[in-house]
């Protein structure tokens, strides 16, 4: 008699975790202006942090329309992983406690990195890109500025294609094994320009060849019936995968990291 077959472990990954795990609720995240859970997911024996934002907990904004956040985070989460940079961590739309929502694998961060700083003088150090001047307390002002990062450079790329109108300081997650993240990418995709960020410290210069590259594969992916557009077509209107896909040509047209507009508060508020 033969010995029965042996099926080997499954391989859960993230996205597995997060899609199928179990989903508890541990707590808050007070300071997030929507609704932010910290919890846990569990399956087949591995556990992760994560956070659950339910849509029932968003807030209504003027300019985008109600219970459209969590797609769009997962939209970014999509257009991140097919850049092959991971800029994004894995991030999924799922049933949850609380209804429907996004949940995105939970960061640790390191300490150790600094990314954003405020300096005296008219001119940034090597090795820092100027973003403005801010205004410190008593009639002082200082020059803001973030650190000349390629992991940095990348997540500037990332944002010009996702239109992204809220790239704060605090949503830059450094981690102690040299690797970068951005979060909270609910309000991306609008179909008008919206760009808001810190990272400006490139506008106007050329595109590094790496990114010239890789927005040429996300026009392929974006193109009709493309990978990329079937999977944001579930996720954004037509008129914002349209949109996208006219903000990819747009910088392989010209070359250069965008610059600021004139119609639209560059940075944003408050900045960290």
């Amino acid at each position: 008699m033969s010995a029965p077959e042996r099926i080997p472990p499954r391989s859960v990954t993230p996205v597995d975790l997060l899609t199928e795990g179990e989903l508890t609720v541990r707590g808050r995240i007070s300071e997030a202006s929507n609704a932010a859970l910290l919890c846990t997911v569990l399956l087949d024996g591995r556990e992760a942090s994560c956070v659950y934002k339910p849509v029932a907990g968003e807030r209504p904004l003027w300019d985008f329309p109600d219970g459209t956040l969590a797609e769009r985070e997962a939209a970014a989460y999509a257009v991140s992983e097919a850049t092959g940079w991971g800029l994004v961590p894995p991030t999924v739309l799922r049933d949850g406690p609380y209804g429907e929502g996004m949940v995105q694998l939970w960061i640790e961060v390191s300490a150790e990195a600094e990314l954003l700083a405020l300096v005296d003088g008219e001119e940034p150090a090597e090795g820092w890109k100027a973003i403005g001047f801010a205004e410190v307390g008593e009639g002082r002002t200082a020059l803001l500025v973030h650190a000349d990062d390629e992991r940095l450079r990348r997540l500037a790329v990332l944002d010009a294609v996702l239109n992204n109108a809220d790239r704060k300081g605090g949503h830059l997650l450094p981690t102690g094994d040299g690797r970068l993240y951005g979060i909270d990418h609910g309000v991306t995709f609008h179909t008008e320009d919206k760009l808001r960020t810190l990272l400006w410290g490139w506008a106007g210069e050329p595109l590094t060849a790496e990114a010239l590259r890789v927005l040429g594969t996300l026009q392929e992916a974006l193109e009709e019936g493309g990978a990329l557009a079937v999977r944001l077509a579930g996720l954004l209107t037509g008129a914002e995968v349209a949109a996208t896909r006219a903000r990819v040509g747009a910088l392989l047209a010209t070359g250069r990291h965008p610059q600021p507009g004139g119609e639209w508060p560059a940075i944003p508020w408050p900045p960290v």
